[in-house]
C-alpha cells in the first residue's frame, strides 16, 4: 500500500494490485468478463493506498465509459462483480482443510439522477473484509499500466499480464500450474476449451499476442507432457529491451483500432502528398491551443543523465536500484547509453523511463542477480 501510494502520488499511468488479488482463484464454472475485470482494476486504482482501510471509495462513471454515453455497461459490471465469487484455501473451525469463497465488492451505490458536466455521475463501493484482508496481507504486487489494462481484448490475456506483472520482478520469472491451476486462475470454463489444442490456440497464443505488444515484458511457456497428455505448463516472463519497450510505449498511445493489424504486420502503407507550409503552421498552433495542460507535479523528464546518475534525475537512481539486479547503476546506465546509442537524444518523458526501467529489468535478467 505504501507502493500504491507512492505512485498514485506521481500521476504516472502505473498502478499496483496486491499479489493475493492477483493470485486469488476464480470458483470453479466462474469468472469475471473482460468488462468486469477492467472494472476492478479500475476501483483498486481509484483505491490507491487506501484500498485496505474500511471505507468507501469513488470513482467517477466517465473513466469507466471510456467514451461511450451510456451507464447500461456499468450497472452490469457492478452486478457480476457483487456476484462473482473466488476462493482459496483455508481451513475449517475443526482445523481441517477448506475452501472458502467470497465476493471482493460488498457494496456499491451509484448515482442515477441526470447532471450535465464532466464530472457528471460517480458510483461508489466498499471491498469486502475478506478482500481487505488479502491487500493487507500481501508482501508482492503488480506494477500495472492502466494504459495497457484497458487495452486488453482477451480477459485470458489481461489474467495472464497480471500474473507475469507480478513475478517480472522476481529472481525466479516463472509460473508453474497444472492445467486444474490454469483454468482457476485464468477463469475458463470447465466446459469450453477441452481440447488442449484448443485451448493453446484460443487462450494461450491469443494471450501472448497481446501480452507482447502491450506489456512491458514478453511470455513463453513450455507444456509438461505426460504421454501424449498435457499436464502442466511452466510459463517464462521476460523484460523487455530498451528499443522494444519504446514501442510498447507507442503502441499504448496510438488508437486501438489497426492494433491487431499492427500485431499481425498486415497495416498497409499510404503515400500521403507533405502539406503546405501554411498548412503546418495551422495544425501546430491549433495544436498547442488544444493540448492539456499537465498538472503541475507530474514527472517530466527531459533528458538522460550523461553522467553518473548519482549527480542525475533520482528518478533514474532509483528505478536503476529498484530494477537493475542489484548491479552497479552506472554500469548499467553506461551499457545503456551505448544499446540506444543515437536514439536516445530523441527520447523524453514517460518513453524515456519506460525504456529505462525496461533495460534495467533485461540487464539484470540476462546477468542474474549481482553477488
Amino acid at each position: 500500500m505504501r507502493v500504491a501510494s507512492a505512485l498514485a502520488a506521481r500521476r504516472t499511468e502505473e498502478f499496483v494490485k496486491p499479489g493475493k488479488l492477483v493470485e486469488v482463484r476464480f470458483v470453479r464454472g466462474q469468472s469475471l468478463s473482460l468488462t468486469a475485470s477492467r472494472l476492478l482494476a479500475l476501483m483498486i486504482l481509484a483505491a490507491g493506498g487506501d484500498a485496505w482501510r474500511e471505507m468507501p471509495h469513488r470513482m467517477r462513471k466517465a473513466d469507466i465509459r471510456r467514451g461511450h454515453k451510456g451507464n447500461e455497461r456499468i450497472v452490469d459490471m457492478l452486478e457480476e462483480l457483487h456476484r462473482t465469487l473466488f476462493a482459496e484455501d483455508d481451513r475449517s473451525w475443526r482445523g481441517k482443510k477448506a475452501t472458502k469463497r467470497f465476493p471482493l465488492i460488498q457494496m456499491s451505490r451509484e448515482e442515477v439522477e441526470d447532471e450535465e458536466g464532466v464530472e457528471a455521475g460517480w458510483i461508489e463501493w466498499e471491498f469486502t473484509p475478506d478482500a481487505r484482508r488479502l491487500i493487507q496481507e500481501s508482501e508482492t504486487y503488480a506494477v500495472l499500466n492502466r494504459q495497457a489494462v484497458l487495452g486488453f481484448r482477451s480477459s485470458y490475456a489481461l489474467k495472464l499480464y497480471e500474473v507475469g506483472a507480478l513475478r517480472i520482478h522476481r529472481r525466479l520469472k516463472v509460473w508453474r500450474c497444472d492445467m486444474a491451476a490454469l483454468r482457476a486462475a485464468l477463469g475458463i470454463a470447465p466446459d469450453v476449451y477441452k481440447d488442449f489444442a484448443q485451448l493453446r490456440r484460443k487462450v494461450l497464443q491469443t494471450a501472448k499476442a497481446e501480452i507482447d505488444q502491450l506489456a512491458h515484458f514478453r511470455v513463453e511457456w513450455k507444456e509438461v507432457r505426460q504421454g501424449r497428455a498435457v499436464v502442466e505448463l511452466e510459463f517464462r516472463f521476460e523484460a523487455k529491451d530498451a528499443p522494444a519497450q519504446v514501442n510498447t510505449v507507442e503502441e499504448l498511445e496510438r488508437h486501438s483500432t489497426g492494433r491487431r493489424a499492427r500485431r499481425e504486420e498486415t497495416v498497409e502503407e499510404v503515400a500521403v502528398a507533405a502539406p503546405p507550409a501554411a498548412v503546418k503552421a495551422l495544425v501546430s498552433r491549433t495544436a498547442e491551443r488544444l493540448a492539456p495542460s499537465r498538472p503541475r507535479d507530474e514527472v517530466k523528464v527531459t533528458s538522460f543523465p550523461a553522467s553518473s546518475l548519482h549527480y542525475g534525475e533520482a528518478e533514474f537512481l532509483e528505478i536503476g536500484r529498484r530494477s537493475g539486479g542489484g548491479w552497479d547503476v552506472d554500469v548499467i546506465a553506461d551499457a545503456y547509453r551505448q544499446s540506444m546509442g543515437e536514439r536516445l537524444a530523441r527520447l523524453s518523458g514517460s518513453k524515456l523511463v519506460q525504456s529505462w526501467r525496461g533495460f534495467c529489468e533485461s540487464y539484470a535478467a540476462r546477468r542474474g542477480p549481482a553477488s
